[in-house]
């Protein structure tokens, strides 16, 4: 392990020298880094092309491919393309595939983001999955993790061992635990499934919600809006 580190770690300082040049322009095609700011291309600037880094790297606008091989990428503005590695952190939109330990984008997200844990602090569009998928924003989607939470409103499919929605959802949940706080619209199908307020088809172990616009089949199914019924075992229904 030791070998093959320090073999990286020469192999990017020998070819320091090659993406040294035009260093006026304020975007690079390359950038070569053990951490920063040991890296041919300052923090500040911006890279359109290949940016590869042994512990850590740093840029502001990111294009095409970033590869850190035992630590992070580090974007303070946008990044459109691929980020590996055990961390990648950017503080702007996304578009493209994202993967690592913990990946994360502070914004618009668009595409495939995975991980251990998965974090989108801005609108979601696309896949994302992990140990954790987070999304604060708008999700567009399926998220995919063992455990999937949004904030915000949701439209599409969550499947995992546990699904959370605080906003608005619109799609199906599938998962042990489905957990919603605002309005449903669609499918929950889990062992315990609730819903603050459900338009649609609850089917699991058991079923609550507070106001019921639709079907539940499970051992036990509860509606807080007891039209018709309050509790049945087996079927509720309110239309």
């Amino acid at each position: 392990m030791l070998k093959r580190t320090l073999a990286v770690l020469a192999m990017l300082l020998s070819c320091a020298g090659l993406a040294q040049a035009d260093t006026t322009a304020a975007t690079k095609p390359i950038n070569l880094a053990v951490f920063d700011p040991i890296q041919v291309v300052p923090a500040d600037q911006s890279i359109k092309g290949v940016r590869l880094s042994l512990f850590y790297t740093k840029n502001q606008d990111m294009t095409g491919f970033s590869y850190a091989w035992l630590g992070v990428n580090r974007t303070t503005g946008n990044v459109a393309g691929v980020e590996w590695g055990l961390g990648n952190w950017t503080d702007g939109d996304f578009y493209g595939w994202q993967s690592g330990l913990v990946s994360r984008a502070g914004k618009r997200f668009v595409g495939l983001q995975g991980g251990l844990a998965s974090i989108d602090e801005g609108d979601f569009t696309g896949m994302q999955g992990g140990l954790v998928a987070w999304a604060e924003g708008f999700f567009h989607g399926w998220q995919a993790g063992w455990v999937n939470f949004t904030r915000g409103r949701f439209v599409g499919l969550q499947s995992g061992l546990v699904n959370v929605s605080l906003g608005e959802s619109t799609g199906a949940a599938l998962g042990m635990l489905n957990y919603n706080d605002g309005q449903f619209k669609g499918f929950q199908g889990g062992f315990v499934n609730y819903s603050r307020e459900m338009h649609g088809f609850q089917l699991g172990f058991v079923n609550v919600t507070q106001s019921l616009d639709g079907l539940q089949i499970g051992l036990g199914n509860y509606n807080g809006k007891k039209e018709p019924f309050e509790f049945l075992p087996f079927v509720n229904w309110s239309f």
